[in-house]
């Protein structure tokens, strides 16, 4: 971001409203958040809807809806390959019958309830889990700036179908190109949107898994091919940092919520942060 480090809210203000809602978005807006980020994962009928796990027993109530132990869903199917917990098994339709806000005060995952208003936590009693098109009309309707992680849970129906359906809603939403950034862990989908749609800025996210160790020279460091690299936070430290930016790359980082933390990337030339407190660093 021109002039500073920009600070992107991750699956929403997540910390103070449940995560991947339009809540969460609207709060972070409020907050002053330079953009928001969220998920973008396939249903079972192939539309996209905002959410980051590939199952749903951790943010909705769909033990209960669709009638199994979230302790062992492994062991309900409906029809399909994959169990019912799984969000590929449902279709637009079915996820609409969700509650994706209540468990947000029962589970209290950042310890935040005690400071946020009854009347507020009531509110996000049935919210429900947005499309991708509900996210970018907000983020239109906000003249705000949103970016859109293509979560790849192995089940396309075929090849680039996800990243060829995140073109249709975006072009169906009118949002501005300039406002949107996409990423994702498959850099094939970046270099098939790159070739399709080169008006969007791509990032491409590295370090998938917090146990193991990046390779910086692996070709996605030293390559041109990527401008913007988003990293995850518990694998670089402030001289790959610099190292990093100064071969030219930007570098936004996932996922900083601590004070200390902050201060050490930014210091060390970061370009982006990802929180899940954004009114800590607004």
């Amino acid at each position: 971001m021109p002039g500073g480090v920009e600070i992107i809210a991750h699956r929403g203000a997540r910390s103070l409203a449940p995560e991947n809602t339009l809540a969460a978005a609207r709060l972070a807006h409020k907050l002053g958040a330079h953009r928001w980020e969220t998920d973008a994962a396939l249903t079972r009928d192939g539309h996209l809807v905002l959410f980051h796990d590939e199952t749903l027993t951790r943010c909705t109530n769909a033990a209960q809806v669709f009638g199994y132990d979230p302790l062992s869903p492994e062991k309900t199917y409906r029809s399909g390959p994959y169990p019912v917990d799984r969000l590929d098994s449902h279709t637009l339709a079915d996820l609409g019958l969700l509650d994706a806000g209540s468990w947000f005060e029962a589970d209290d995952p950042y310890s935040t309830v005690v400071d946020i208003a009854p009347r507020t936590l009531a509110g996000f009693k049935g919210e429900a889990i947005p499309s991708l098109q509900d996210g970018l009309v907000l983020t239109k309707a906000l003249d705000w700036s949103i970016n859109v992680e293509l979560k790849d849970h192995g089940n396309e129906p075929e090849p680039n179908f996800h990243p060829a359906r995140v073109l249709i809603e975006l072009s169906r939403s009118g949002i501005a190109p300039g406002r949107v950034t996409l990423s994702s862990f498959n850099h094939d989908w970046l270099r098939f949107l790159r070739q399709q749609a080169p008006e969007y800025e791509l990032q491409a996210l590295a370090g998938n898994r917090d146990d193991k160790s990046l390779n910086f020279s692996d070709p996605i460091f030293i390559s041109d091919e990527f401008e913007v690299l988003n990293i995850n936070a518990l694998l670089v430290t402030p001289p790959d940092i610099r190292r990093l930016k100064s071969a030219g790359k930007r570098i936004n980082l996932f996922t900083v919520n601590d004070r200390h933390d902050y201060m050490r990337f930014v210091n060390a030339g970061v370009d982006g942060l990802f929180t899940d407190f954004p009114q800590r660093f607004i």
